[in-house]
């Protein structure tokens, strides 16, 4: 794995190890305005001039992701962001770690690369949608599997579902949910219940007929029940019933469907050596002191996700609580309170992290682009022990660099922003 040193800036040893095509021809090419032009100015943090480079360093055209990573989540970043670092910092059978891992992202690229992944959430759904993809059962053992759970469609929940679900699609909704419980309680769950399971908690709601549901948001932000009659009533509409075993094999087919031998066989390597945990990402006792090579992850932004709410009929669907939730998640409301919180993480990363090991930390804007969270992270890294290499801030498909800091939209995070430091 090559290093960076003193005499080799960051923009050089990317542009080499990206348009070094006859070594990796898998690897993708810098896609600027200008082929490989990047824009590279120097910040002030305290008494440090930090570097900054400016331009389409990965995007959804330089390589399609497995279609393994289709499940939508609130606030996730592309399958290329994780790949990018992974294929620089890391050599096969190296760990990688996300402490906000979400719905596996990272640690499941990590897995197709051939890397050991490590991934922490504590929204339980985080484990229950990243866990599955790594034990990946045949699609007949699935199809098997649906036939034996017995669908009762009389069934009801015990809330109103009904502005949602068919009436005979909330039977079946609640006849999985029962299976699922009865067999973890009874310790015969299995890869191929976690996979359903996945599936069936990805496909409960959504603004297609692949959904269980009606028409409503798309499927990583559930509103709620006094919202969705809104919506019905504004559109005129009538939840249809839907066939939940057709549509969990359909789904299921779709995840599978471009993945290659190559990438199976690495992921059913790394899969037993894989850990997942529902920490407090300041406390991950369960990793080793000096045992990860990469960090790659994307942190809560000022309250600008909330998880619970979003995650509410999901929630439902697997036995867990909102209230429940909204109580393990630290509020960080204000940038002081999100530098202090994140500075915790820092000191947590740099034990687990090897000597040499490197941190990739996607922040964004927030506030309407008045506050740059790059800005505040790096003291924070670099009060921690960590040295900082410099800020990559992704074009995405954007092609004026004159505009790239009025870009996107005017709320929530407007671009991809990487700090990275190393554990010198």
């Amino acid at each position: 794995m090559p290093e960076i040193t003193d005499q080799k800036t960051l923009e050089n040893f990317i542009r080499e190890f990206v348009y070094a095509e006859e070594k990796n021809p898998q690897l993708f090419r810098i896609e600027g305005e200008k082929t490989g032009e990047t824009l590279v100015e120097e910040i002030n943090i305290g008494n440090l001039k930090i570097p900054r480079y400016t331009n389409e360093f990965w995007t959804a055209r330089q390589r399609q992701a497995s279609s393994l990573h289709e499940l939508s989540y609130r606030a996730c970043f592309k399958p290329q962001l994780p790949r990018f670092f992974i294929q620089i910092f890391t050599d096969e059978g190296e760990r990688v770690y996300d402490p906000f891992a979400g719905r596996g992202t990272t640690p499941l690229e990590a897995a197709i690369l051939g890397r050991e992944p490590v991934s922490n959430d504590i929204n339980p759904l985080g484990e229950i949608l990243a866990r599955p993809r790594l034990n990946i059962p045949e699609i007949k053992k699935v199809e098997k599997r649906l036939d034996q759970i017995p669908l009762e469609r009389e069934k009801r929940a015990e809330i109103d579902l009904s502005m949602f679900f068919h009436p005979e699609t909330e039977g079946e909704i609640v006849s999985l949910k029962d299976w699922f419980r009865e067999r973890k309680d009874t310790g015969k769950e299995d890869e191929v219940d976690r996979w359903i399971r996945m599936v069936a908690t990805n496909r409960l709601t959504g603004h297609s007929p692949g959904f269980f549901s009606v028409y409503t948001l798309p499927p990583n932000q559930a509103v709620s029940a006094e919202r969705q009659v809104k919506i019905n009533e504004k559109r005129g509409q009538v939840p249809e019933y839907r066939a939940t075993r057709n549509l969990i094999l359909k789904k299921t087919k779709s995840l599978l469907r471009n993945l290659k031998l190559k990438e199976k066989e690495k992921i059913n390597k790394v899969a037993p050596k894989a850990l997942f945990l529902q920490n407090d990402a300041r406390k991950t006792p369960e990793i080793n002191d000096e045992s990860v090579q990469l960090v790659v992850t994307s942190p809560p932004f000022l309250d600008v996700v909330q998880y619970s709410d979003d995650n509410w009929l999901r929630l439902w669907f697997n036995g867990f609580g909102r209230e429940e939730l909204k109580e393990k998640i630290t509020a960080l409301r204000e940038v002081g309170q999100w530098t202090d919180f994140m500075q915790e993480v820092f000191k947590e990363l740099f034990r687990i992290l090897k000597p040499g090991g490197w941190v990739a930390f996607e922040v964004g804007e927030v506030k309407n682009g008045r506050v740059r969270l790059d800005e505040y992270i790096i003291p924070a890294g670099l009060r921690e022990g960590f040295s900082c290499a410099g800020i990559l801030v992704n074009l995405q498909d954007f092609t004026k660099t004159s505009n790239i800091w009025g870009i996107n939209n005017t709320s929530g995070t407007n671009t991809n922003r990487i700090v990275l430091f190393q554990k010198l």
